[in-house]
């Protein structure tokens, strides 16, 4: 089992990169939250890294949606509007470096796969595969599950101005929102129109049980689209048509408040 926050991460990794090579043995494309909510299930959070951010995030959810850039930069890993998948390269990898240290070594120092390493036409070796995550599930869900107590006694004391605050729970309100458009790298994203990532995700507003996002932008027109639950798979248009036309928000320069009903399923600006 992983001794240290970084050892668990790389495992995390290796987890991601197994559970999509299953997808495509499974002919199925999976979206965000799935990939990384099989991930936790096998390399559970330990109670520092299910402590909640400012935005609501689990801090272990942030640095692993974070870290996945490294696959996805070494070629081995494609983050589409459709969903996450594997490459040829990342089957490639799983076989040059079939464990987590070997993986870990090889994104770390940048390791070229060995020219004699053939794509795999079918699962290699005898890894058991993992259950599937259902499609709901999250990291927020995760979070809320007891970690192993080998993981509660390793685990970091966080801040008390950091400790998780109790979250209301609204029916019918998704698990997450993102604003997805051109400006998600304004925003710190690492790409435009990647709703998985943390730097787009709104806040759930309680009282008005509406989600909320304030962004500081220079002047100009901009696109986008609301996305549930961090995949393209639930979207919404102008005028919360599902699907529909981007979003276009013509702004002066300075932070604009950006509102999502989810009972509406359309947007305001403030």
């Amino acid at each position: 089992m992983a001794k240290n926050a970084s050892d668990k991460l790389e495992a995390r990794l290796k987890a991601v990169l197994d559970g999509l090579a299953d997808a495509r043995w499974a002919g199925e494309t999976p979206n965000a939250g799935a990939v990384l909510a099989e991930a936790v299930e096998q390399v559970p959070f330990d109670e520092h890294e299910a402590s909640l951010l400012s935005g609501g995030i689990p801090r272990g959810h942030k640095a692993l949606t974070t870290a996945t850039a490294k696959l996805a930069k070494a070629g081995w890993m494609v983050k589409g509007r459709a969903g996450w998948s594997i490459t040829d390269d990342g089957l490639r990898a799983l076989v040059a470096f079939p464990t987590v240290d070997a993986l870990a070594e090889a994104l770390a120092e940048g390791t070229p796969i060995p020219a004699d390493v053939a794509v795999p036409t079918a699962p290699t070796g005898a890894k058991k595969t993992a259950k599937k995550a259902p499609a709901k599930r999250t990291a927020k869900k995760a979070a809320a599950e007891p970690a192993s107590s080998e993981a509660a006694a390793e685990a970091p004391v966080a801040p008390e101005a950091e400790q998780p605050v109790a979250q209301p729970v609204l029916e019918g309100q998704p698990d997450s929102v993102a604003i997805a458009g051109d400006f998600g790298a304004a925003l710190g994203a690492e790409a435009d129109w990647e709703p998985s990532l943390d730097a787009v995700q709104m806040g759930l507003d309680a009282a008005s049980a509406q989600w909320r996002r304030t962004v500081d932008l220079p002047a100009g027109t901009y696109t986008f689209k609301i996305a549930i639950d961090r995949s393209w798979d639930e979207n919404y248009g102008a005028f919360g048509h599902p699907g529909g036309a981007n979003h276009e928000l013509k702004h002066d320069g300075g932070p604009v408040t950006i509102v999502y009903d989810h009972a509406t399923k359309d947007v305001a600006f403030s």
